[in-house]
């Protein structure tokens, strides 16, 4: 996978020095101790299991267990209308609950052929590229929580989400599950006093990535405790298909915004940072320059957006019935490659629906990752995934 040669990469800044710990192999005297962490660990994002063989405190084997949040998304959109599907899409990962409407709107999109008007193509991407902000900082947050701080950057991330929260409930009445995008448009428009409002916001953001920089970047804990911790080689990512940051924290430039070109994003400036080392220190780095990177996107967007309508006026909303054929829709989701797999026959209902969930994908080389470390260090490079159960499980 590779992205156009136009594009732009950063590459990460590091202290020298670090190393990468060896795998252990167990000693061969006394026993592995057998451990189970969670259903219910604070550091599990939901409910979820870590099945670890230890050797004294060295990792060994880890098995991920998980299925304990199962609502049977998928079999249920097989059995209600393709509409009726938008608001389930919230509860997938219900931090980004818009870019879950936009995959699945676009896939239904591709389905019937249906155009979308400039102004909801901008609004989109606007709505995106807020919804990453919040879903990095919050995660950077709660990887610090989970090292040990006591909250405080945590309180510092939330601090900016709940401002973003508010920019999506005035626009969609819900701060999460926000039930906004439809086939061909938006549900409702933006207003003008909307629209400076968000501009304010995001004019503020860049002094709360600098704080938290000032705070965080050379903080000799967090670089203790993540740097060449949690490999990732390049080629096992790309092999297991993870995508989103933690891919491109492996150095691979690759980022759907860029290869596909879906909405406008043709139309913004940008850049795509990428890691050095792959490791634990280099996916925190990478979260941080996106919001940099999203905030550029936003500034772009707000000063071009189009009036106009935001449905199509051709769009269907009753009696809707795609052709029969089938259609993949993906987007560039904050956690990876948020993908929709739909099939029609002709009738009011998708035949097959499938979600491609980056959460999962991202989980799979968990064992990896965490192989050779303290079982201290499993929680961190657990922590550095940024996964979702919603999602995971659906």
């Amino acid at each position: 996978m590779s992205a156009p040669a136009t594009d732009i990469s950063i590459k990460l800044a590091r202290q020298e020095g670090w190393n990468r710990p060896p795998v252990i192999e167990p000693d061969g005297e006394g026993e592995l101790l057998e451990l189970a962490m969670g259903p219910h660990h604070p550091s599990t994002h939901g409910v979820f299991r870590m099945d670890v063989a230890l050797d004294g405190e060295r990792v060994i084997r880890l098995k991920p267990v998980f299925g304990y949040l199962h609502r049977n998304h998928e079999k249920i959109a097989e059995n209600t209308s393709y509409l009726a599907s938008m608001p389930y899409t919230d509860r997938l990962d219900y931090f980004c609950s818009l870019t879950n409407n936009w995959a699945y709107a676009l896939a239904v999109e591709k389905l019937v052929g249906q155009a979308v008007p400039e102004r909801a193509e901008y609004l989109r991407v606007i709505l995106a590229e807020l919804t990453r902000i919040q879903n990095h900082a919050s995660s950077i947050g709660f990887l610090l929580q989970e090292m040990g701080a006591s909250g405080t950057p945590l309180m510092y991330a939330f601090r900016e989400r709940e401002k973003i929260l508010d920019l999506f409930e005035g626009l969609t009445g819900s701060r999460m599950m926000c039930n906004y995008m439809r086939f061909g448009g938006c549900r409702v428009d933006a207003s003008a006093a909307w629209l400076d409002a968000t501009r304010k916001v995001v004019f503020g953001i860049p002094e709360f990535v600098d704080e938290f920089e000032q705070f965080l970047r050379t903080n000799e804990i967090l670089m203790a405790r993540t740097q060449g911790m949690g490999i990732l080689r390049p080629e096992l990512a790309v092999n297991a298909g993870v995508t989103g940051p933690m891919l491109r924290a492996s150095g691979v430039n690759y980022d759907i915004r860029k290869v596909d070109h879906y909405g406008i994003y043709d139309r913004f400036k940008f850049r795509v940072p990428l890691g050095d080392h792959w490791d634990i220190y280099d996916r925190y780095m990478v979260r941080m320059l996106e919001i940099r990177e999203s905030i550029g996107i936003l500034e772009q967007a707000l000063k071009e957006i189009p009036g106009g309508p935001v449905m199509d006026p051709k769009a269907k909303i009753r009696g809707f019935r795609p052709k029969p054929g089938e259609a993949y829709g993906r987007i560039e989701a904050p956690k990876g490659e948020l993908g929709f797999y739909l099939i029609s026959d002709g009738s009011p209902n998708p035949y097959r629906y499938r979600v491609r969930p980056p959460s999962l994908i991202n989980l799979t080389v968990l064992e990896d990752m965490c192989l050779g470390h303290n079982v201290a260090d499993v929680v961190l490079i657990f922590g550095s995934v940024d996964i979702v159960l919603g999602e995971v499980d659906r």
